[in-house]
């Protein structure tokens, strides 16, 4: 008889249209020191590749993601490098139509380091969600508070 062949992973390889898709942002509001400002944050790059419904269905992820607001007087003063860690955990139908996700990361915003703490929640597959990320760190008082609709591409 012969042997079964072992069990794999499913092929997850990076095409162009999921590249390009990567590219498109999400928008945001920052708010603090009593002033909005608009921005945008792209998709974070994972460190491990987990399909959708894998991410939805509860999973944890470390990430990297660049953000740009619309603060200072030069265009290179918005910019802002998160890394953090963010967990999700399903709501609805394995996280297909309803999860969550808390979250903490670092950043460089200004040349100064700061924390913040987050929470989203997510819908349709996890296409469609809203995340609120929050930083008590002193250095972050023009973005202490950044509402993100996060339109997530996979």
């Amino acid at each position: 008889m012969d042997a079964a062949p072992p069990p794999t992973e499913p092929g997850v390889t990076i095409t162009l249209p999921w590249l390009a898709t990567q590219l498109i942002p999400s928008p945001e509001l920052a708010y603090g020191d009593d002033v909005a400002h608009f921005g945008v944050r792209w998709q974070p790059w994972r460190f491990f590749v987990a399909e959708p419904y894998v991410r939805q269905s509860g999973s944890v992820e470390l990430f990297v993601t660049p953000e740009y607001l619309a603060y200072g007087s030069s265009v290179g003063d918005g910019w802002i490098l998160r890394t953090g860690v963010r967990s999700y955990f399903p709501l609805i139908e394995h996280g297909e139509y309803l999860s969550v996700s808390v979250g903490a990361s670092s950043f460089v915003f200004g040349g100064k380091w700061g924390a913040a703490y987050e929470a989203g929640a997510y819908a349709l597959f996890g296409i469609v969600g809203v995340q609120l990320t929050m930083s008590p760190t002193p250095s972050a008082a023009p973005i202490a508070t950044i509402a993100t609709l996060r339109i997530r591409y996979f």
